[in-house]
C-alpha cells in the first residue's frame, strides 16, 4: 500500500465523530453534571412502578435530570475498559443516544449527542427539533408533548465485523437493554417515557442528521409526571 494513502487513511479513521474511543470535543459542549450513584427507591420498586407514560408536565429538565438519563442509558462505569450501564456484546458499543431539547434554564434548544467518554452534550442542530421529529412517527403527540425526547440510535460498523450477520440482531437488543434503563432511572427521577417503534427512518435520519451507516431504532419522550 502506498504510505501516502496509508497515512491518510489513518488520519481519517482517527478523525471519526463517531470514534467510540474518542469523543468529539467543540466549543458547544456541554458538560453535565456527575451523576448520583444512589437513589431513594430500590430496584425492586422502581420494576414495579415501570409504566410506560405518553402524557407530561411541560416543565423542562434539568440539566442534572438531563445528566442522570444520559448516564443510565451510556454512562460509563469502569473507565478503564470503557465498560458502560447497558451491556454490550464483545463490548463493541455501537450505541449513540441523542436528546431533542426544549429552551430551558440550563440549555438552548436543540439536538445534542451525547459523549459518554466525557459525560456532557454537543450540539448537533440549534433549535426545537420534536415537531420535525413528530412529523416522520407518525404525528404522535406525545413526542411534542414531552419537554425532551431521547433517540437511540447505531452504527453497524462498529459492531459488523467482530459479529457479521447477526450483528444487526444484536445491536437491536441492546436497544432494549439502553431502554429498559431509562424507564427505570426514570421512575427514580419521577421522569416518564414510552418507547416508539413507529417511524420513518430516512425521516429521523434527516431531523438528526445521522450519517450513513447508522440507524435510529427507539424513540423515547421524556417529561415530568403530570
Amino acid at each position: 500500500m502506498n504510505l501516502l494513502f496509508f497515512g491518510f487513511l489513518c488520519f481519517m479513521l482517527a478523525c471519526s465523530p463517531h470514534d467510540s474511543n474518542q469523543e468529539t470535543r467543540t466549543m458547544s459542549t456541554i458538560s453535565l453534571p456527575r451523576p448520583n450513584l444512589s437513589g431513594d427507591i430500590s430496584i425492586e420498586e422502581t420494576l414495579e412502578r415501570r409504566r410506560s407514560v405518553r402524557t407530561f408536565s411541560a416543565t423542562p429538565l434539568s440539566l442534572e435530570e438531563i445528566g442522570q438519563l444520559a448516564w443510565a442509558a451510556q454512562g460509563i462505569t469502569d473507565a478503564a475498559r470503557g465498560f458502560r450501564t447497558a451491556p454490550s456484546a464483545g463490548a463493541t458499543f455501537p450505541m449513540e443516544t441523542y436528546f431533542l431539547l426544549t429552551e430551558g434554564e440550563d440549555v438552548a434548544g436543540g439536538v445534542y449527542r451525547y459523549l459518554p467518554h466525557d459525560h456532557a452534550l454537543e450540539l448537533v442542530t440549534e433549535g426545537d427539533q420534536r415537531r420535525d421529529l413528530r412529523s416522520v412517527a407518525l404525528q404522535q403527540e406525545s413526542i411534542t408533548d414531552a419537554p425532551a425526547v431521547l433517540v437511540i440510535t447505531g452504527i453497524l460498523s462498529r459492531i459488523e465485523p467482530r459479529y457479521r450477520e447477526r450483528a444487526m440482531r444484536f445491536m437491536h437488543m441492546e436497544a432494549g437493554h439502553v431502554a429498559q434503563n431509562i424507564y427505570l432511572q426514570g421512575v427514580s427521577l419521577g421522569v416518564g417515557t414510552v418507547v416508539i417503534g413507529a417511524f420513518e427512518d430516512d425521516g429521523v435520519r434527516s431531523v438528526l442528521g445521522l450519517g450513513d451507516g447508522e440507524y435510529p431504532l427507539y424513540i423515547m419522550p421524556l417529561g415530568k409526571l403530570p
